[in-house]
Parts: structure tokens; C-alpha cells; sequence
């Protein structure tokens, strides 16, 4: 899953900063890609026991190698889902799920942002929660994803008519207007990446 994801992000890392140059200090998909692929290569020299162990690791490298508030937050994110795995050998996907709403309410601690504020939240809560949803029903978990999918894909075009509340955006009040928050676009291609690992399909946004 980490390394679809890291993929992902290299694949739309020049995307995600132009879209970060419009609202932001226009470095968020150089630095992010930057972040998970230092994770990626850590990899290969671990041989990892529990599966909270990698998260935990990818957590540690996209705070320290990440610049702004990107990597304190996705490391939020992701230190969040290792502490709900911790102990496990294995993975359930009501426990993933859970997993998932942990990082989301990670995220809000740290940013003190809530959906609506034009962040990565608009598109990561709604995704997560559905995706938890319907595996505490048992649900299957590339439907599931495929739903988070939606969910963020909306969260993020909700973003573009919005006032950025919170981060660097917010700087520049009423001109952030009309652009798409760059953190809400690279959730959408987190999620993409997390149902492309199980699915093993390619994806269309």
C-alpha cells in the first residue's frame, strides 16, 4: 500500500505543486514525494515484523523529511493508524477502517481545521469515515475504497469555491477563492493509491 502511494504521489507530484503555487508556498507534491519515497527506502532495509511498524516509520520519515504543515499532518495521519495497529500481526478491515478515522481525528488535533476549512480534510474525513462505515458492517474493502474514493474526490472540488481557514492559504483571504486545496487533492490520490493496492486495478479519477 505505501508504495502505491509513494508512486502515486511521485506521478502527480508537479500537479499537486502547481496547484500548491496558486494558495500555498508551492513545494507540497516535491515535498511529499520527497517523503514517501526516503519511507520507500527505508524499506529495503528492514525486514518488518508487524504491520504498525511500517506505518509508524513512514510516519517518523514524512515528519522529518517533509517541510510546512504537510508533514506534521500526514505523519499525524499515519502515527495514528500504526498506534490502532500496534500488537497485531494482522490486519482486519474493521480494524483498517478504524485505522483510518483514527488518522482523520489525528490530523483535526493536530491542525485544529475541520471540514469546510479548506483543507485536506474536506476530502480525508468524509473518505475515511464512509470507508470505516462500511467495514463495521463487514463491508468489502475495495467497495469500501471505492466510496472513500468518491467521497474525497468530492470533498476536494467542495474546496475550490471556499475561503482557505487554515494554513498558508489563509494568508491571502478572499484570493484563495477558486483554487482546489492542494492538501485535499493529494488525499484524493492517497485514497486512489490505498484502493489501487487492494483492487489491483488502475484508476480513474
Amino acid at each position: 500500500m505505501i508504495r502505491s502511494i509513494a508512486e502515486s504521489v511521485s506521478k502527480n507530484k508537479e500537479w499537486l505543486t502547481e496547484l500548491d503555487m496558486a494558495i500555498g508556498d508551492g513545494d507540497h507534491g516535491i515535498n511529499l514525494a520527497r517523503g514517501f519515497d526516503k519511507a520507500i527506502e527505508k524499506f529495503s532495509t528492514i525486514k518488518y515484523e508487524f504491520p504498525a511498524e511500517v506505518f509508524k516509520d513512514v510516519a517518523m520519515m514524512l515528519m522529518s523529511v517533509v517541510g510546512g504543515s504537510s508533514g506534521p499532518l500526514y505523519g499525524s495521519f499515519f502515527v495514528k493508524m500504526a498506534m490502532r495497529f500496534r500488537g497485531s500481526e494482522d490486519i482486519s478491515p474493521k480494524m483498517f477502517g478504524e485505522a483510518l478515522s483514527d488518522g482523520v481525528y489525528g490530523v483535526m488535533s493536530l491542525g485544529k481545521a475541520s471540514c469546510g476549512d479548506k483543507t485536506m480534510l474536506d476530502a480525508l474525513m468524509p473518505a475515511c469515515e464512509i470507508c470505516k462505515s462500511i467495514l463495521a458492517e463487514e463491508g468489502d474493502i475495495v467497495c469500501a475504497l471505492k466510496k472513500a474514493l468518491d467521497a474525497a474526490v468530492i470533498g476536494a472540488e467542495s474546496t475550490i469555491p471556499l475561503i482557505a481557514k487554515k494554513g498558508r492559504a489563509s494568508f491571502i483571504g478572499d484570493r484563495s477563492i477558486g483554487h482546489k486545496d492542494p492538501g485535499a487533492a493529494s488525499s484524493v490520490i492517497i485514497i486512489e493509491a490505498m484502493l489501487k493496492s487492494f483492487s489491483g486495478t488502475d484508476l480513474k479519477k
